[in-house]
């Protein structure tokens, strides 16, 4: 089952269920948000599930076109949104680059907590105030959970999530090592979120959906240009050994979106990279300085993932960065 949210003026928008070819949508009749869906997931998913196929089928009343621009972020805000640096090829080639020294334990995964309450649509422009922030981009997967015991283990944690999200975990990364000096989170460093167009239930991504990860590349391009398709069954920590350290002392709420960290191949010469930071640290490695420049005020990123059927599975992310002056 695919899932959008409309914008309608509200904060929370209003629950789409959207055809698996994205081509058409319905307003769902079990819920009116995600939000509210995931907080009732057991009660309300079968009358989803039956406009899912009733609209994949061609009988849905009040069908309409889907437009990936009329849509915000699936789930507007979070209650909890953490991400997670799961992929260590990505932080092998940062130190390797930087004579990094971080404070690693073996086992232990890296997780941050971040803000969930400016989730950006797929097509929104995304404003920011200098170039010289140094922006960045970070492709990543995340899921959304319903309600996760204190002390859950790793293989009951994957019973728990409910839905896939497709994001740019967008970086400035002229703030990251300061606020990483400091010993607390990251603010500056990290604005706000961007998500593709719809999320999407474990069954869509069928046999890609396995051992806790998803087996599919992440497409990325830079004003129409390939920048890298890496997989994300390169990922070290599973999604239910991220969410058993999450949980470990206390209980998740319904909501709670957990994100992957950027996607990173050890393959990377042949693959590329989902984010700007790892491909100038190559460069950094290869030529003893970085030559690709950060993200500037005009560029378009698009971020895409395809099922095995070659379909678009979460629709496209594809925004432009712009000025946020005289923006509010």
């Amino acid at each position: 089952m695919k899932l959008a949210t409309l914008k309608d003026g509200s904060r929370d928008g209003r629950l789409l269920v959207v055809s698996r070819d994205l081509a058409r949508a319905v307003p769902a009749r079990g819920a009116p948000t995600l939000q509210a869906a995931i907080e009732r997931w057991a009660e309300v998913e079968p009358a989803l599930q039956a406009e899912y196929a009733a609209l994949n089928a061609g009988e849905a009343a009040g069908a309409f076109a889907f437009d990936p621009a009329g849509v915000g972020a699936p789930l507007p805000r979070a209650y909890q949104f953490v991400d997670a640096s799961a992929f260590l090829n990505h932080g092998k080639i940062m130190e390797q680059a930087y004579n990094l020294n971080v404070k690693k334990q073996a086992g232990i995964p890296i997780l941050v907590q971040r803000q969930g309450d400016d989730f950006r649509g797929p097509c929104d422009d995304y404003p920011f105030p200098t170039e010289a922030d140094n922006c960045d981009f970070e492709g990543e997967v995340a899921v959304v959970l319903d309600d996760v015991p204190m002390g859950v283990d790793a293989q009951a944690a994957e019973g728990h999530i409910k839905l896939f999200l497709l994001l740019n975990d967008v970086s400035m990364r002229a703030h990251l090592f300061r606020e990483l000096s400091m010993g607390f989170g990251l603010i500056n460093a990290k604005p706000a979120t961007v998500f593709g167009p719809v999320a999407v239930t474990p069954d869509e991504l069928g046999a890609a959906w396995r051992d806790g990860r998803v087996h599919l590349d992440m497409r990325v391009s830079r004003n129409g240009e390939w920048f890298g398709n890496p997989n994300g069954g390169a990922m070290d920590f599973s999604f239910g050994e991220l969410i058993s350290h999450l949980a470990y002392n206390r209980s998740l709420r319904a909501g709670t979106v957990l994100a992957s960290g950027t996607f990173s191949s050890p393959d990377y010469r042949e693959v590329g990279s989902a984010c700007l930071a790892e491909r100038r640290a190559v460069e950094m490695i290869d030529h003893g300085e970085s030559s690709t420049p950060f993200m500037r005020f005009g560029e378009v990123l698009r971020f895409e993932m395809h099922g095995s059927d070659g379909q678009s599975l979460f629709g496209a992310i594809e925004h432009r960065l712009v000025s946020a002056e005289g923006r509010s």
